[in-house]
């Protein structure tokens, strides 16, 4: 009986500002969805394997299954720009380990405007948190607005923060138009759950054929400076929407 999978995995992005739960929302993925998916996940980090240390550490997937790509620039330069790193990554996972169902790409910390290209994976997810202000998703940018999922994370952390969490999901929800908005937690199950459901209805569209991968645009023109390590001191220069 011919095999009714598409020729090779859902390749899914995770971007987002630094400290927003990327690594902690593919752990998530990866717990779930390890019992009867094939899955391997792919971290960027600028100068460090850390995030692959840090899901390799939490038994999440095999360790061989987690490759780190070590960037050594921008974020965005990885995941957008210059995309053979991961690319090669990801095929060489799907080609030791295939077939696979889903392969996980994490971005390294990035700004707003941080958004993968459309030939490295196929949809994309874009991760705020609470603790980065109610506010941010009313400032925009790709990520937010045109990611196929945008999670605002650690919602359980509001109280301590001072975010109104419905109201934050509501300017996310007029940013994006209608796209889809999750309100997420650790501590919550059913958000967990309702993660979890969005990919598997995902998977469902990409091996019926009906998912259609959009390119949420390229990031604004702006520069680095690097000399503080990843997420620190990096002005970015023409990106109003920086947190």
């Amino acid at each position: 009986m011919p095999d009714p999978r598409p020729p090779r995995a859902l390749r899914l992005g995770v971007a987002g500002p630094v400290g927003t739960g990327k690594s902690s929302l593919l752990a998530v993925l990866c717990r779930a969805l390890s019992g009867d998916l094939a899955l391997a996940v792919v971290t960027n980090d600028i100068y460090t394997d850390e995030d692959a240390r840090f899901l390799r550490a939490e038994g999440v997937l095999p360790a061989e299954r987690i490759r780190a790509v070590e960037t050594g620039a921008c974020p965005h330069t990885a995941i957008r720009d210059d995309i053979s790193a991961n690319l090669d990554a990801v095929e060489d996972l799907e080609e030791e380990f295939g077939p696979l169902d889903l392969v996980l790409v994490e971005s390294g910390g990035d700004n707003l405007t941080a958004t993968f290209s459309p030939a490295l994976v196929d949809a994309q997810i874009f991760c705020l948190d609470v603790a980065g202000g109610g506010d941010v998703a009313r400032k925009g940018g790709p990520g937010i607005a045109r990611a196929d999922l945008l999670v605002v994370n650690k919602t359980d952390l509001a109280p301590y923060v001072g975010v109104d969490v419905p109201r934050m999901v509501a300017d996310a929800q007029q940013a994006r138009g209608g796209l889809p908005v999750l309100a997420l937690s650790r501590t919550d199950p059913a958000s967990l759950a309702g993660l979890t459901d969005w990919v598997r209805a995902l998977l469902a569209r990409y091996r019926s054929g009906a998912h259609i991968p959009t390119d949420p645009g390229p990031v604004a023109p702006h520069s680095h400076s690097h000399s503080q390590g990843q997420g620190q001191g990096n002005p970015h220069h023409g990106d109003p929407a920086q947190p």
